[in-house]
């Protein structure tokens, strides 16, 4: 039995030569069984790196590794078996989901599309997922072109995402879209899940949230790993200026938020810290670039203060 499901080993993605990398020397592994959070800001590179992991696009530099599989050594046929054990949420609750079908019918199409015929019992448990999402019966055979919100096309999603039982689920920003009422059916769906095994790779920019239903994490700014380590502890003792800031960020009763810095462009062909412009400790040695460095706790982090 393999102990990784899936591993990230120096990956480096350029989309463009003129512009930055989307994604700068990224390691990382999640075992089995693990539940692990890619934290930061949009623009900071998750949901490229979830897309890297699910072999959907091919790193510039650095190996991809899921199943104990390196993806750069795998046919394209073999990769279609992998992924029939994962799961995926996408970003987007519209282009996710194909338009014609009936919300029913979309949270069955993953069975649809491997087998012949469907059993009682699956069409009883998409019914279930549904409804445990708080989609109502009426709303079951109504095509996704007529009419539901992002935050119902987020929980067809997640419903769709689970019916296969996936030995690892990819979540791309799976609750932006909810409410209060509504969100908290989801996170207790997803730790539902992974309490009976499942594997969980969660993007999203909140710690919270992150801390909530995720055991570790890293934090990613400008396509860079700043952070490594467990998700309480980046929440409640950040070690990076940057996750201090999002931390900080969040809303807390009886203190208001307040806005430390202003976002400032990095000089041209800059080759120092990526932070360097918005962090209240940089001092000279900022103006080379850190590398992350094993701290106390089984964390890493990318600063010069450690």
């Amino acid at each position: 039995m393999i102990e990784e499901i899936a591993c990230s080993e120096k990956v480096t993605l350029v989309f463009d030569k003129k512009t930055e990398a989307a994604l700068t020397n990224v390691s990382f592994s999640v075992k089995v069984g693990e539940s692990f959070a890619l934290v930061g800001e949009s623009g900071s590179g998750k949901t490229s790196l979830l897309r890297l992991l699910l072999g959907l696009i091919e790193p510039t530099k650095g190996r991809v590794r899921l199943f104990g599989k390196c993806l750069d050594e795998i046919g394209h046929e073999e990769l279609r078996k992998i992924r029939r054990n994962c799961g995926y949420i996408s970003q987007d609750p519209f282009g996710g989901l194909p338009p014609t079908l009936t919300a029913l019918q979309a949270v069955l199409e993953p069975l649809i599309v491997t087998r012949s015929s469907l059993k009682k019992d699956e069409i009883d448990k998409a019914k279930a997922l549904l409804s445990d999402l708080g989609i109502e019966e009426s709303l079951w055979n109504r095509k996704l072109i007529q009419g539901f919100s992002g935050g119902q096309r987020q929980r067809i999603m997640l419903s769709r995402a689970l019916i296969t039982d996936p030995k690892l689920l990819f979540a791309d920003e799976p609750t932006s879209m909810q409410d209060v009422s509504t969100r908290w059916d989801l996170v207790n769906l997803l730790k539902n899940y992974h309490q009976r095994g499942m594997s969980l790779i969660f993007v999203t920019h909140d710690l919270l949230l992150a801390k909530t239903i995720t055991q570790k994490g890293i934090v990613l700014y400008r396509g860079l790993v700043c952070e490594e380590g467990p998700t309480a502890s980046l929440l409640t003792d950040p070690l990076h200026p940057y996750t201090k800031a999002l931390s900080a960020a969040l809303p807390r009763l009886g203190r208001a938020i307040k806005i430390k810095a202003k976002r400032k462009p990095l000089p041209p062909s800059w080759e120092g810290c990526v932070y360097f412009s918005l962090c209240p400790y940089v001092f000279d040695k900022c103006k080379l670039s850190p590398t992350l460095k094993e701290v106390e706790g089984g964390r890493r982090v990318a600063c010069f203060l450690y």
